[in-house]
């Protein structure tokens, strides 16, 4: 058989067009014409969860879980958790951020952190991976607070999930949501029993 025959060479075309046009090509990052790079499916948020839901407590973790589906086709790069409501402003010990695959209940390995980083004026804390974590994965993000809130009720966090990329395009998650219970005193104005 010649290959170089124009039927056979046209025929030849024609199969292997038809061919490709059935064969699922892999998804391809969505970036646009500036550079703005998104996911081609975004990553969820799972579930928000405290181990501690009295206010004032110490020794507390806020876990974020996400998943990042295998269809992604971006790795998730970084996110940012920002207070959005309560009566009092939650702060951070950000040395001591972690991050592993899995749940909080059912803990895989741990993930490395780059840089993390909090705006006071804003509310929100920022999480770097290095490296950037793998589509088809869920992870948790734990974050342990100074301590829980002085007052009594609910506290939103939203969260904010980036592809790498210097014009990356953050994909708005949903809210985690806390609500802390208790007496709304801080400690220093509780009453204390009466000595004599």
């Amino acid at each position: 058989m010649n290959l170089l025959n124009p039927s056979v060479f046209s025929t030849t075309l024609i199969l292997v067009t038809g061919i490709s046009g059935i064969i699922p090509q892999a998804a391809q990052a969505v970036q646009l014409s500036d550079g703005t790079v998104y996911f081609v499916q975004p990553p969820s948020l799972v579930s928000a969860t405290t181990t501690v839901n009295s206010v004032s407590a110490w020794g507390a973790t806020y876990y974020f879980t996400i998943n990042i589906p295998k269809n992604a086709d971006e790795p998730l790069q970084r996110v940012t958790i920002k207070q959005r409501d309560g009566s009092n402003h939650v702060r951070f010990r950000l040395d001591d951020s972690r991050a592993f695959e899995g749940t909080r209940d059912r803990r895989g390995t741990q993930l490395t952190l780059g840089e993390v980083t909090r705006d006071r004026d804003t509310r929100t804390v920022t999480m770097t991976f290095d490296p950037p974590v793998a589509p088809g994965r869920t992870i948790t993000i734990g974050l342990r607070p100074v301590r829980n809130p002085l007052f009594s009720g609910v506290y939103l966090f939203g969260v904010t999930a980036f592809p790498p990329g210097e014009k990356a395009h953050g994909q708005f998650l949903g809210f985690g949501r806390f609500h802390f219970y208790g007496n709304n005193r801080p400690l220093l104005f509780r009453s204390l029993p009466f000595i004599h």
